[in-house]
């Protein structure tokens, strides 16, 4: 029986504001996701009607880019706690996504997509586990729930303004979709502007002492236990592009996929701002079960739908998903994480994720093609029981930072 706080250390209520690291990175990923998000729920149509691919190159190039980035964590997590510097790793992996984005309005082909996405997710792969890292660094233990919360609603709300722009532009200018995509080097120099003169290195960071492993040894056997239920997760767990795919074959025609997208991203950056704070009071085990029961539970509905308006009320319930796991994920795996280690710790995480993020991608978008909604997203929802299955039998035993 989990108590209270099983998986954190207790808040202390006498530092009540965030520290400036963590909001500088929160400002930082709501402008950056304006870019991205401008550019994200238009890309599957842009695949499909401009660039002539289908469903299986979809899953192959959102497969390969996010496992590409995802394996670059682990790497760059483990680098970073070597150094004991993050902010390099920040700023050089959020500038390759800076000018690999706008490239999309020039393309002509699949494979070309594939490169671009391809470049764009190495940069997120540098920066992420370093970046998150940082974030659990400038923190105390018992604060980490609600700073991850945080750092996640402001990604989310950026996540909600991109695809607001995206939509006036378009209806502005409706042929211009190509142009669209150019724009977003505006918002993508001001995220480097923000972290080359607002992000500062933790003072007290001392670098790794013992030589680089990229090993699980370091790490509790509730930790390992903790990736393998990510995995299973993961495998079921396509990206969210084929859900835009099912939104309009549900009717939903591509000129309100940006609203709709605004909408979900609303609901998410909500959800994260208020249950960020709850995973440090309850525990974080709890909020990730909620989290992959409710998604197991929407993938099915998505599967069995009829109707266009059954899309926009899937996606709003779909952000609840989301928001009982993300500051849940990054909290308890920081918790696990010995001191000096966290970031390896984060690289660990997202390659787990990346690891099943190809092989999931591919098999959701064959699946989808070959035998329709309800069998890719019936898969899904059974790999998300299973998952939950694995993670309420772990033992949680954190380390004391």
């Amino acid at each position: 029986m989990e108590t209270s706080t099983p998986d954190t250390e207790a808040p202390n209520p006498a530092s009540s504001n965030l520290p400036r690291n963590v909001r500088v990175l929160g400002v930082v990923s709501l402008v950056n996701d304006v870019a991205s998000e401008m550019v994200f729920p238009l890309l599957p149509n842009f695949l499909l009607v401009f660039l002539g691919g289908n469903k299986i190159w979809l899953g192959l190039i959102e497969g390969l880019a996010d496992t590409t980035g995802s394996l670059l964590k682990l790497v760059a997590g483990g680098w970073s706690d070597r150094a004991g510097k993050r902010k390099g790793f920040v700023l050089f992996g959020y500038s390759l996504a800076v000018f690999a984005r706008p490239l999309i309005g020039i393309l002509t082909a699949p494979w070309q997509l594939l490169l671009v996405r391809f470049s764009d997710r190495i940069g997120k792969g540098v920066r992420t586990a370093p970046r998150d890292a940082l974030i659990a660094d400038s923190v105390p233990a018992g604060q980490r729930g609600r700073a991850f919360g945080f750092h996640q609603a402001m990604d989310h709300l950026g996540a909600a303004l991109g695809p607001l722009l995206a939509f006036a532009f378009l209806w502005a200018w409706p042929d211009s979709l190509r142009t669209l995509f150019l724009w977003t080097i505006v918002p993508g120099i001001i995220v480097l502007v923000l972290l080359l003169f607002g992000l500062r290195e933790p003072p007290a960071k001392e670098p790794a002492k013992e030589p680089m492993q990229w090993t699980l040894k370091p790490f509790s056997r509730g930790f390992r236990w903790l990736l393998l239920s990510l995995v299973v997760f993961t495998l079921g767990n396509s990206s969210d592009a084929f859900l835009l795919i099912r939104a309009q074959e549900l009717g939903v025609e591509i000129h309100w996929l940006p609203i709709l997208w605004c909408v979900y991203h609303l609901a998410k950056s909500g959800g994260n701002w208020l249950l960020g704070r709850a995973v440090d009071r309850f525990g974080a085990r709890r909020f990730i079960l909620g989290g992959w029961f409710v998604y197991a539970g929407l993938y099915l509905a998505f599967g069995l739908a009829t109707q266009a308006w059954h899309a926009w009320a899937f996606f709003l319930a779909y952000a609840i998903f989301y928001s009982l796991t993300e500051p849940a994920e990054k909290t308890l795996i920081a918790s696990l994480a010995g001191k000096e280690r966290k970031g390896l710790a984060f690289g660990w995480y997202n390659a787990a994720i990346g690891i099943a993020a190809l092989p999931s991608s591919i098999l959701f978008g064959t699946i989808y093609q070959q035998w329709g909604a309800f069998a890719a997203f019936a898969w899904g929802a059974s790999l998300g029981l299973i998952a939950a299955a694995i993670l309420a039998c772990i033992p949680m035993h954190p380390p004391t930072d």
